[in-house]
C-alpha cells in the first residue's frame, strides 16, 4: 500500500501545462510526479532538473536509459525499473536488447562501452564507495570527461527517484508496467502494484 496518494485532482489544475508536456513526451503522467505535486515548487524544480539531466549534456541518448535502468535495478526500485525500461524503448532500444538488460554483463547485444557505464551505474547506485579503480578505468576508456559528468548526473538523479518511489511505494502506471511485464524476464511489480 502506497505511503502517500497522488495530490487531489483539484490541486493539480495549476500544473496542467507541465503534465500535458510530460504526457506528450512519455505517454502518461507518472504517479511519482502527481505525488510530488503536493509541493508545486518541488515538482517544478524536479521537472527542470530531470530535463537537464536526461536531455542535456553530450552523452548519447541511447545510453541514458541503460544507465538509468542499471542504477534502478541495483537499488531494487521496481517503479523506476519499469520507467527506465519504458524510456529505453522510446530511445530506440530493441525488444531483444531490452529483454537482455538483466544479463547485460554477458550479453553480446551490449557494447563494452555500455557495459562499463552500466557496471559503474550499479556500483554507484549501491554506494559511491563501491566505485573502484577498475570501474573508473573502464569508464574512462570509453567516455570523455563530459560524458562521465552526464553518467554521474544520471545515476545521482535516479538515486533520488529510487529512494522517493521505493519508500513511497508509488504505484506503477499501466504503460510502463505492461512494458516491463512483457520485456523484462521474471518481472513483478512487487509493492508498486496499484
Amino acid at each position: 500500500m502506497a505511503l502517500l496518494g497522488p495530490t487531489p485532482p483539484t490541486q493539480l489544475e495549476p500544473m496542467k501545462d507541465l503534465f500535458a508536456m510530460i504526457e506528450a513526451q512519455m505517454g502518461f503522467v507518472p504517479n511519482s510526479m502527481k505525488i510530488m505535486a503536493r509541493r508545486p515548487e518541488l515538482l517544478q524544480a524536479f521537472a527542470g532538473m530531470g530535463l537537464h539531466v536526461m536531455s542535456g549534456g553530450v552523452l548519447d541518448a541511447s545510453v541514458r536509459p541503460l544507465i538509468s535502468w542499471a542504477a534502478s535495478a541495483a537499488y531494487g526500485c521496481r517503479y523506476c525499473q519499469a520507467h527506465t525500461a519504458h524510456s529505453a524503448t522510446k530511445a530506440g532500444i530493441s525488444e531483444e536488447k531490452l529483454h537482455a538488460m538483466p544479463s547485460f554483463e554477458t550479453s553480446p547485444l551490449f557494447t563494452d562501452a555500455e557495459r562499463a557505464a552500466m557496471v559503474f551505474a550499479q556500483c554507484m547506485a549501491h554506494s559511491a564507495g563501491m566505485v573502484g579503480p577498475a570501474e573508473k578505468s573502464a569508464l574512462q576508456a570509453h567516455y570523455s570527461q563530459d560524458e562521465i559528468f552526464d553518467i554521474v548526473a544520471i545515476v545521482s538523479f535516479f538515486g533520488f527517484l529510487n529512494r522517493w518511489n521505493d519508500t513511497l511505494e508509488t504505484p506503477i502506471e499501466d504503460v510502463p508496467n505492461q512494458l516491463a511485464s512483457s520485456h523484462l524476464p521474471g518481472w513483478e511489480a512487487g509493492k508498486h502494484q496499484d
